[in-house]
């Protein structure tokens, strides 16, 4: 049995108003850096992880050193992890797209798992790299607790793979920064726990909601 708590990275710039960030290298803001010490702390206080991996983005990164740091384990890259490549669209705010390209942002509203982005990636691209992702780790931790640090997009296909979800189901689920997901991996079958819990962010300073990416 492998047990994956499944991580979003801390709140970055161009979450509010929304902005295709993708690839962009982004920090962590001053609130991205403490929801990521409570999360450290809260898994450090519940769980034995046996790893930390993350995307090779620094926003992943920090947030996954702070919770290797507090539970005293190795944080490890893993490139499968990175973020949606948004192509062309990547940097460019929601509003900006959707004036420019009304047809192409309502496809990706309305049909995201049929929509690939101009000189980008599709759901169904990521979906691949990250079930490969998903895979070496369970090879790698037949009978250990992991954690994966990752973007909205990224943890979004694992739950759905997890949930055994079309991904047309995309976005039901949500990904708020530093929400916490765990679902165990036991004989070939997903048994999912917990999906985006916040509470361990109660107390922090709320920030301003997220429109849909």
């Amino acid at each position: 049995m492998t047990r994956i708590l499944l991580v979003r990275h801390g709140h970055v710039p161009g979450i509010e108003p929304g902005r295709f960030r993708g690839r962009s290298d982004l920090p962590l803001t001053e609130f991205g850096l403490q929801q990521a010490r409570a999360t450290a702390a809260a898994i450090h206080a519940r769980w034995q992880p046996a790893r930390v991996y993350s995307s090779p983005l620094q926003r992943c990164v920090v947030t996954a050193q702070l919770i290797a740091g507090a539970c005293g384990v190795d944080r490890q890259t893993c490139n499968e992890l990175i973020d949606l490549d948004y192509g062309s669209w990547q940097d460019r705010s929601f509003e900006e797209v959707r004036r420019s390209s009304p047809q192409a942002y309502a496809h990706w509203l309305d049909s995201p798992e049929l929509h690939r982005f101009p000189s980008g990636e599709s759901l169904a691209m990521l979906a691949a790299r990250v079930t490969e992702a998903l895979r070496a780790v369970l090879q790698a931790h037949p009978t250990q607790t992991v954690v994966l640090v990752g973007h909205d997009s990224t943890n979004r296909a694992l739950l759905l793979l997890a949930l055994g979800l079309p991904l047309h189901a995309y976005r039901r689920i949500r990904q708020d920064p530093c929400g916490l997901s765990e679902f165990v991996v036991e004989a070939d079958a997903f048994h999912v726990q917990r999906v985006n819990e916040t509470a361990h962010l109660l107390g922090l300073p709320q920030s301003a909601g997220q429109a849909p990416s």
